[in-house]
């Protein structure tokens, strides 16, 4: 058995040779970009003291290309908001996605942030989808570190997905509109 051949076909012409590469430019921008986000934290409560967590090492998001944390929006592209957001924060909310640079996606972890909690107020707001776009939600009050990385997890699966010209899609615009961000 050792002495006999396996006869393989040859490769069409074209196709072989070192750095040989055949994939789409928008699927490696895509993985680039959902192995590289870094988050800017916006924590107000307990939820934020569960993505300390899920930063630390037991759960180490860093695995996940998240390492960085940034506390300046201009250096951020995901969007962590975790907490009770009130009424006159939600204007300060806004500024800092608008201060974002695109593409920039969020996440809204707990559930204060997905739709405001317990705190059927006059003064909290019913859900950070009230002022910005929000592309992952976050069940829990206040959610496990599994569960917030999950969350990224399904980010990085909508990310590696999305068409390099999404944002600049006259849905997309459209979308932004609809939040009077231009």
């Amino acid at each position: 058995m050792s002495n006999s051949k396996v006869n393989m076909v040859a490769p069409p012409e074209g196709v072989t040779g070192e750095g040989f590469f055949a994939t789409k430019l928008s699927d490696v921008v895509g993985l680039a970009r959902a192995n590289s986000l870094w988050p800017l934290p916006f924590a107000t409560s307990c939820c934020g003291i569960e993505f300390m967590a899920t930063m630390a090492s037991h759960y180490d998001l860093a695995r996940f290309g998240s390492e960085r944390v940034s506390f300046s929006p201009r250096q951020a592209d995901m969007l962590l908001v975790m907490g009770t957001i009130s009424k006159k924060m939600a204007p300060i909310l806004r500024q800092v996605y608008e201060q974002m640079a695109e593409p920039r996606w969020v996440i809204a972890v707990g559930a204060c942030a997905s739709s405001g909690g317990v705190f059927d107020t006059y003064s909290v707001l019913q859900g950070i989808d009230k002022v910005i776009p929000v592309d992952v939600y976050v069940p829990g009050c206040p959610p496990r570190p599994e569960q917030i990385v999950d969350g990224v997890m399904r980010l990085q699966d909508l990310v590696k997905s999305e068409s390099v010209r999404r944002r600049s899609s006259p849905e997309y615009q459209e979308l932004l509109a609809s939040y009077n961000i231009s």
